[in-house]
């Protein structure tokens, strides 16, 4: 930056989308496979229902319609995109990149697209990346960043541990200028790799290349320490509150909206209230839509805006962990974006089979 130019604005969002595919799996239709009751899986997880991609529907096509409603809330055209980054843990194949997809998907042709890897905690690995990018480019002014899995092709119905948890979904942020005293700040991520066997599909890569034994094995599904995955959260999640509000001199009563990964509903309202988070500040989605992975994060920020929970002006907290293992947080202002959430109608029980029952469309600006 020379010494005349102005300094780079605040990159903050513009505009948010979620997707939601058509496909629903309640506890009563996985208990018997898995071995458990309904009531054991709303007691164990606070999981009701999950969302399941069809057969022809990739990530890259869930994402790509989280996108377009990230856009066109924000008020801008698709080929204004200067960035594209898909975060994900599933995607269409171990490459290209499934953002290149997403952007022959999306006719965001003039936008450089590529993927970040860091599990559930990606997507705010990916604004990381997207914010830095737009601070030091000073000709790029939008960027697409976008959460998605599609866990459903990787799940072993009788393995209790992942297959009440995981769903698909993904989420969709268009970020941007942003007045003074908006956006992101302080970023801090983390990793540390020796707990990456925790979590992880053990098939497919260039470890274990797909085989009749891998396939066998059940090696292309996903394996979880459920143990160890829970000793990681409780630790990391009031870890990573208690460092950010001490290197920004906050106190919790400070930060109106407390968003997170969504593992398991249960288990966050427990640590919600050992941290002292107020029940109402804690945003809780995945009882509605289960573990959405990368996803999770930006679906929660999305439906706490579509229900009036973050004010303009308002300070947010993210706190994300995943597989790697990863975690991050971020404070985000909040600038009233607009959000358009997409999503499946319930249709009446007598047409249930009906293909009257389309997707809806929710906008909605805080």
């Amino acid at each position: 930056m020379s010494p005349h130019s102005s300094p780079a604005p605040p990159i903050g969002i513009l505009g948010m989308g979620t997707y939601l595919p058509r496909g629903t799996r309640s506890n009563d239709d996985i208990a018997a496979a898995a071995g458990v009751t309904p009531e054991w899986i709303a007691q164990r997880t606070g999981v009701h229902t999950r969302h399941v991609a069809a057969a022809d529907e990739a990530a890259s096509d869930l994402a790509a319609a989280a996108v377009r409603a990230a856009v066109a809330a924000a008020g801008i055209d698709i080929d204004q995109l200067d960035v594209l980054i898909a975060a994900t843990s599933t995607p269409d194949e171990l490459g290209p990149s499934t953002a290149c997809r997403i952007q022959a998907l999306t006719g965001a042709r003039h936008a450089v697209a590529l993927d970040v890897s860091a599990a559930c905690a990606g997507w705010l690995f990916a604004a990381r990346v997207a914010h830095d990018w737009l601070r030091g480019n000073g000709g790029a002014r939008y960027a697409a960043v976008v959460g998605v899995e599609a866990y459903s092709k990787f799940l072993d119905p009788t393995d209790r541990g992942t297959a009440v948890l995981f769903a698909d979904g993904a989420a969709a942020a268009v970020l941007g200028p942003v007045p003074d005293g908006a956006g992101f700040a302080d970023f801090r991520l983390g990793s540390d790799g020796t707990g990456a066997h925790h979590v992880l599909i053990p098939g497919g890569g260039s470890r274990l290349p797909a085989s009749p034994a891998t396939l066998g094995e059940h090696r292309h599904h996903i394996h979880m320490d459920g143990r160890a995955v829970r000793d990681f959260i409780v630790e990391i999640f009031p870890r990573l509150v208690r460092e950010c509000l001490a290197g920004n001199g906050l106190r919790i009563e400070d930060v109106d909206a407390f968003i997170t990964h969504q593992p398991n509903p249960v288990l966050l309202r427990s640590l919600g209230e050992q941290i002292g988070i107020p029940r109402e500040r804690l945003v809780i989605v995945g009882d509605e839509v289960g573990n959405i992975g990368a996803a999770s994060a930006p679906y929660a920020l999305a439906g706490a805006a579509a229900r009036g929970l973050l004010p303009r002006g308002g300070r947010i907290m993210l706190a994300v962990f995943g597989a790697g293992v990863t975690w991050g947080s971020a404070l985000l202002t909040w600038t009233g974006a607009p959000t358009i959430r997409i999503a499946p109608t319930r249709a009446p029980r007598a047409a249930a089979s009906s293909p009257a029952s389309v997707a809806t469309l929710q906008r909605s600006s805080s």
